[in-house]
This record gives structure tokens, C-alpha cells and sequence, in this order.
């Protein structure tokens, strides 16, 4: 049996490419109403904002949920 590939929709997508498509997406203030977390709403930054989510698998995982739930265009090349 060999395995066709990583089942893993999040396999090769960065913390950062997946912050910085749902600031697109969503912005700060939405951010911040959706995933209840300081880095979003108080003086907010992508840097800060990785830093915090780093270190701090709880609220990784919550945006890391929110963007498997979001819908995303098709990939245009």
C-alpha cells in the first residue's frame, strides 16, 4: 500500500501565509471579534501577532480552524 500524498489540508501552508490570508480576508477588527486574543485587537501586527501564536497552541489552533472553515477562491495561477 502506498500513500498518495499528506492528508493534512494544512501541509505546506506557513502560520504566516495563513495569517496574512485571513487579514486579507477578515481584517484586523474582524480578527479580533471572531478569535477573542489580545495580538488581534489591541495595537495589532503580523510580527506580534506570530510571535504570540507561536507560543501558544490554543489560539494556533483556533486560527488555524477559522481559516480551514473560511472559503477560499479556487488557486489562480
Amino acid at each position: 500500500m502506498t500513500n498518495t500524498g499528506n492528508q493534512d489540508p494544512l501541509h505546506g501552508v506557513t502560520l504566516e501565509t495563513l495569517l496574512t490570508r485571513l487579514l486579507e480576508k477578515y481584517g484586523w477588527a474582524e480578527l479580533a471579534s471572531r478569535i477573542e486574543i489580545n495580538c488581534f485587537a489591541k495595537d495589532p501586527s503580523i510580527n506580534s501577532s506570530l510571535k504570540f501564536l507561536r507560543k501558544t497552541p490554543w489560539a494556533r489552533q483556533k486560527v488555524e480552524t477559522l481559516y480551514l472553515q473560511s472559503l477560499w477562491p479556487d488557486k489562480q495561477d
